[in-house]
């Protein structure tokens, strides 16, 4: 599937987990503006998702679908998978980007919040993976994870959110061993890209900011750029992490 040539996404099938907004509607775009065909999953954010296709699909006939599925439901992760299949004939790219993300200060931590974070977080990613494994395994796929630079070095008072993403991180390389040499593995590690839904400090943001190399936030762009590069011109990659970060986790 790797190729310098701009054009070998061409009818590529790519399933975008959490796709119908921000940065995972940002990779469906990128994917689709280099003419693969998209499986735009969603859960909560169905009407966003459904307009997310329109649009492509004004754009290219038949090339979007929307797949729902509650990610903690272990039998929806097979029919998220089955229902790419069932549309577009074969799989191509894998991309688990779906996360939920909030504190869990320790002494406050629930069994809910234990089974929503590892959950989305980890559990999913896995059980997507291994269904995906046999389609592309006969196109010679790729499996990206979304992590976290708090893979690495854990944020305070996000314990599980953190754990959730190094458990992804290994994933990642486990998955790589386990699927090689058919199925090529790797993920991106995101530092300062979109800020949470709910709002956060301006002296807060300035602070993390000011702790990264290049002293400014990321876009959903730069980790497009980056999925792109490993779907297109790293054929000899897997097992691999790259931080998208702007040097934060060398500056900590």
């Amino acid at each position: 599937m790797a190729s310098t040539d701009a054009a070998n996404l061409t009818d590529r099938v790519v399933l975008v987990t959490g796709a119908a907004r921000r940065i995972g509607a940002a990779l469906v775009r990128g994917f689709h503006a280099r003419r693969a065909r998209v499986a735009i999953h969603s859960h909560r954010w169905m009407k966003e998702a459904r307009s997310l296709q329109q649009s492509l699909n004004a754009e290219r006939a038949d090339s979007a679908i929307v797949v729902s599925g509650d990610l903690l439901d272990l039998q929806a992760l097979a029919a998220v998978v089955n229902t790419t299949i069932k549309a577009f004939g074969r799989m191509d790219v894998l991309i688990n980007n779906a996360s939920t993300f909030y504190p869990t200060p320790l002494g406050s931590i629930t069994a809910q919040h234990w089974d929503d974070l590892i959950g989305t977080n980890l559990r999913a990613p896995l059980f997507l993976s291994q269904a995906s494994a046999p389609h592309l395994r006969a196109t010679k796929g790729l499996i990206l994870n979304l992590i976290d630079i708090h893979a690495q070095r854990p944020l305070p008072e996000h314990p599980l959110y953190s754990t959730a993403k190094s458990g992804l991180l290994m994933l990642t390389k486990a998955l790589a061993r386990e699927l090689g040499p058919d199925v090529r593995v790797n993920g991106i590690a995101p530092g300062p890209i979109l800020w949470p839904d709910g709002g956060i400090d301006e002296s807060v943001k300035a602070e993390i900011v000011s702790k990264t190399l290049l002293k400014r936030s990321g876009s959903p762009e730069d980790l497009v750029r980056t999925a792109l590069f490993f779907a297109t011109d790293a054929p000899y990659v897997t097992g691999q992490v790259l931080a998208v970060d702007g040097g934060r986790s060398v500056g900590w």
